[in-house]
This record gives C-alpha cells, structure tokens and sequence, in this order.
C-alpha cells in the first residue's frame, strides 16, 4: 500500500534496453511509491514507433498521468537521462524531482563523434548476433534475477542511429537551466566516461547534488540495484518532506 503523500516515480531506460531495465527497482518501490517504467519510442513494447525526442517525452507524460498522483519524479539512465532533460524543458509542470543517472556528460562537441560513429555501426550489424552477444554478456556479469527481465525484453539496436543523433549535439550542463525542481546525479563510481562533465552539471543547477553507487559502472542499476534503489528511496522521500 503506497503513503497518500509518496512521490509517484517513472523511470526511463537507457540505450538498447526497455522498461525492463527497471525490474528490481519498481519490486522494491511498488509498495512505498507508485511507480512505472517506460518504454521509449523504437524500444520494447514501442519498437515500432519512430524514435524522437518528442515522442519519448509525450510517453512520460503519459506515464506520469498515469499514476494520477501529480508531477512526478523522473528517474533516467544514460540515454532515458537526457530524455529526462528534454521533459524538463518541455513538461516542467509534470515534474517534481528528477535523478540524472549516468547522463552527466556533455553530448556536444568532438568527444561526441566516436559514439556517433558507434551507434551507426552497431545498426548495420546482425540483430540476432548482437543480441546474443548481449545475453551473453548480461548473464556473465549480472546475477540472473538482475538481467532477466532486460534480456527477456529484447534490444532495439535498430534505434540506436536515430536516437544518439538526436541526443548529440544537443546537451550539456547548461541543460540543468530548464530543470525546476532538486536533481539528484546518481552515478557508478567507475562510469568515467559519463561522470565526465558530473561537476559541471552539478554546478549548474542550485539544487543539484552527486551521489555515488561505490564500485559500480556505468550501469550502476545492475551492478549495486540495493544501493541504486536506496538512492532513489531516500531522495523521493527528500521530496515529499519538502512538499
């Protein structure tokens, strides 16, 4: 049963994922918060619809009217993180918190082509390879029980062009001025392509703040989800103490 007061949370996936990324942390939540995850445009159960940042935005907003609680809090990792920030831009009414996980990095610039580049390649190889490869990887790093709700969902490598070449070019820490509300940058320790621009981020923002999950990388929900879902926990109820 969730408190009366709780802050609704909506959680946003990352590159080639889906809302099953999220499958430790809404078990955990669910019965202190009410909580959903998204699938992005061109992801899981979205996978044919095509990629675009308003789009992805439009299925946020959907999600936090879903939950019927009011603004919500918007957790995103890595590309749902700078989804998060065009929400903020876009739908500032809607949001009450926001956690920025591992999309604390400047997407302009020269530093951007090389992943550029990737995300291109990537879609011109085998889907079927690649996601054998990604299973294959997940279940050697992560426990089962971690993984299988991400695997059993499938990848969207096919969106991977579209999505990054939207999203490059287009952030950096003074994206933090369209965010109204506290944000909680929440990283792995060892994630140091992403923690690139954490000070910057953090300093652009008067009610940001950076906290660490210790030894974990860039996806830092799979490597420690305790520690990521404590986080989480601990700043929505931040939140409603404010309120």
């Amino acid at each position: 049963m969730t408190a009366v007061d709780a802050v609704p949370i909506v959680f946003v996936h990352g590159t080639r994922f889906s809302a099953g990324q999220w499958s430790m942390q809404l078990a955990a939540l669910r019965e202190e918060f009410p909580v959903v995850a998204v699938d992005l445009p061109g992801h899981g159960e979205h996978s044919a619809r095509p990629w675009s940042l308003s789009t992805a935005t439009e299925i946020i907003t959907s999600a936090v009217d879903s939950l019927d609680r009011g603004p919500a809090l918007v957790v995103g990792h890595s590309l749902g993180g700078y989804v998060s920030l065009e929400f903020a831009r876009r739908c500032p009414q809607q949001l009450r918190g926001m956690v920025l996980a591992g999309a604390s990095a400047s997407t302009r610039g020269l530093a951007a082509t090389p992943y550029r580049w990737g995300a291109r390649l990537v879609s011109r190889l085998p889907a079927d390879r690649l996601a054998r490869w990604n299973d294959r990887l997940l279940r050697r790093l992560y426990p089962q029980e971690v993984v299988e709700a991400t695997i059993r969902s499938g990848y969207a490598f096919h969106t991977l062009p579209a999505a990054w070449d939207e999203v490059f070019g287009r952030f950096d820490a003074d994206a933090m001025r369209y965010v109204k509300v506290p944000v909680l940058i929440l990283n792995g320790e060892k994630d140091a392509v992403f923690r690139a621009g954490e000070a910057d981020f953090a300093r652009a923002h008067p009610h940001a703040r950076v906290e660490l999950i210790p030894r974990a990388r860039h996806l830092a929900n799979f490597d420690d989800p305790d520690a990521f879902t404590d986080a989480v926990r601990r700043f929505a109820r931040q939140l409603a103490a404010v309120s």
